[in-house]
């Protein structure tokens, strides 16, 4: 059983904040939740993928995070209550749908989670959520620990339900994988069965709709407003003639920063856990007596701007400043270290860093960079070879426009296979706009499971306007960068999967696409002949690369590979194999003049070197 599922109401657990968010629905009663896996939301899904197996919790790994959002939406109308999460990125493709959800509303309550990345530690970019909530109109509560998401995930059902409208619960990295203690509640019995009560004039927006909802939706927010005037998780506290507003994360550091610069006494606190819409009447009775005010807030200046803008309406003379040359930036994620000594600086403590605690021998010695690399025994990496051998035969200088996942990592030397990136899916739709203005050879990368997120509309575009380049659809059968989560392309399914496979092959031509080739890119020759035939066609044309991810395979196999390999006595030290292959499992035994030599430890027995390389053989077969 799920650790998730067991305990006593009132029992301490130490989880990590996904977690909690999973085991707050739970208790919430929630029915079914739906996501598309990215980090740092991805083990709300996995948990929820593994709890649904053991009870009636219904879920589904959807194909991108748009569906997720409107399978949610289509539930809640029924009256079950739904969760539906997702990374930061993924809001913007279920923008469209979230715009006018909040017109629709819910009958059940709906939670969606948005995890947003401060520092960038697994995304394109780290905008701030925050915003989106208020575009929309939407409450938002935003968890400062594990403890906090899960009762605030139980808030933001009930809220939900009493506005009629999806609340966000928004997260940071720091937030979603944290380990910290919770206390557990009731976990309540299944829903029965939901019903769709018609109502047309208020559930299908056309315009002379929309209007009428757009009224009961300001008139929600009205009402959110109120509430968050007495939320709980608004709170203030502290004394002094100085002040400091906070949320998230944040909240934590600058407890932690007063009570270690003895200004607990001395500063007044205004923690903020329900921000949107602001309370404004409380956050007028905290700023009125106050002479000046930090804003201690990771990425924008949401909460600053709020307050600047109830301090002028309300002719409150008072400093409000956070995100300033000086104090705080807006890139990047805060730590303690930060806050103390911005919060230091503004209100004139005194405060010494303290001396970096570095472990005895590392002083005088540079740590080597450990940049992140494709696995040993990836099939990614044998393709780009192919492409990368393919190319030179021919003669030809590519341009890579590439995609969102481990095959990512390809724009690293020396594969040096990735060109061009925005987000999921835009390998095609760039690739066909670069090919129509220069007239260069052109080879997309896209992965399986970003194919069904995104690539279908492109491919379908480039089909239908003629383009002309080469997308090359990466399939290790699973969902890699994520947690190895499956997809609608995954063959070879976890144990007790009830998705559904539906062949990528099969798919590419229906869209239209008349040039196909299917190749195992381990299977090195005819990869090979197969990437040059077509690179050497014209127009939309598709190559598509079939061989398990080898960690996955492991895993749902139980097997591993067991041959291992080695470089025997005639290398040339040629390079070839570190400038054009570049396996990890490959090194030079004492720097640029060493012998090559390959690491057993580190060989995964792919025996895709053997194909190309007369100087590498199996190990023990001879020197």
């Amino acid at each position: 059983m799920s650790e998730l599922l067991s305990g006593q109401p009132g029992e301490r657990r130490l989880f990590l904040g996904n977690e909690a968010i999973v085991r707050g629905a739970l208790e919430a009663g929630v029915a079914l939740v739906t996501t598309y896996p990215g980090t740092p939301a991805s083990e709300i899904g996995d948990r929820c993928y593994e709890i649904s197996r053991e009870t009636d919790l219904r879920f589904e790994f959807s194909t991108n995070e748009k569906v997720a959002l409107e399978v949610a939406a289509g539930t809640a109308a029924c009256g079950w209550r739904v969760l539906c999460a997702m990374k930061h990125v993924g809001l913007n493709v279920a923008a469209d749908a979230l715009m006018t959800l909040a017109y629709v509303g819910v009958k059940g309550g709906m939670v969606i989670v948005s995890a947003d990345d401060p520092s960038l530690f697994s995304s394109q970019n780290e905008q701030d959520n925050r915003y989106y909530a208020k575009m929309a109109g939407l409450p938002m509560l935003e968890p400062a620990n594990p403890d906090e998401a899960l009762e605030m995930t139980k808030a933001a059902f009930a809220l939900s339900e009493e506005l009629k409208v999806p609340v966000l619960l928004r997260t940071t990295t720091r937030v979603n994988h944290t380990r910290g203690p919770v206390t557990l509640g009731e976990l309540p019995p299944p829903p029965g069965l939901g019903k769709f009560h018609k109502e047309p004039f208020q559930k299908v927006m056309v315009p002379a709709v929309a209007r009428q909802a757009h009224v009961r939706l300001l008139q929600a927010e009205d009402q959110a407003r109120a509430l968050a005037e007495v939320s709980p998780y608004n709170r203030a506290g502290g004394n002094g003639a100085w002040g400091i507003v906070t949320s998230g994360v944040s909240r934590s550091y600058v407890a932690d920063a007063l009570k270690e610069l003895g200004l607990t006494d001395k500063v007044k606190v205004l923690e903020l856990g329900f921000t949107q819409p602001l309370p404004e009447r409380l956050i007028e009775d905290f700023l009125a007596p106050l002479s000046k005010v930090l804003v201690v807030e990771e990425l924008e200046p949401f909460l600053e701007e709020g307050l600047k803008a109830i301090a002028q309406t309300r002719g409150l003379m008072v400093t409000i400043r956070g995100k300033d040359p000086e104090l705080f930036s807006r890139l990047f994620e805060y730590h303690p270290g930060l806050v103390r000594q911005v919060i230091a600086r503004f209100f004139g403590a005194a405060y010494e860093a303290p001396a970096l605690a570095i472990p005895e021998g590392i002083l005088g010695h540079t740590l080597p960079d450990r940049p992140p690399n494709l696995c040993p025994g990836c099939p990614h990496r044998a393709t780009y070879y192919a492409v990368k051998i393919a190319l030179k035969d021919l003669g030809v200088e590519g341009v890579f426009p590439t995609d969102i996942g481990c095959y990512t990592l390809g724009l690293l030397p020396p594969l040096s296979m990735a060109d061009f990136l925005i987000c999921m899916g835009s390998s095609i739709s760039t690739a066909a706009g670069i090919s129509q203005a220069t007239g260069q050879k052109v080879v997309a990368f896209i992965g399986d499971s970003t194919f069904f997120h995104a690539g279908l509309p492109a491919l379908v575009n480039a089909v239908h306007n003629r383009h002309d380049f080469l997308l090359v659809i990466l399939d290790n059968g699973t969902t890699a960068m994520t947690g190895s989560q499956p997809h609608p392309g995954v063959s070879m399914l976890p144990p007790g999967y009830p998705g559904e496979h539906v062949p990528i092959p099969r798919v590419v031509k229906a869209l239209g696409v008349n040039q196909l080739w299917v190749v195992n890119p381990f299977k090195y020759k005819e990869s090979l002949a197969a990437t040059k035939e077509a690179l050497a066609a014209a127009g939309v044309r598709v190559l598509i690369s079939q061989a398990p991810c080898v960690l996955y395979e492991a895993r749902i196999t139980g097997k591993k590979r067991q041959a291992r390999f080695q470089v025997t006595r005639g290398c040339e030290d040629c390079r070839h194999c570190l400038d054009y292959f570049g396996c990890p499992a490959m090194y030079l035994e004492k720097g640029e003049a060493g012998k090559l030599l390959i690491d057993p430890d580190v060989c995964s027995g792919c025996a895709f070197c053997v194909q190309w390389c007369e100087h590498i053989r199996p190990a023990g077969a001879g020197k």
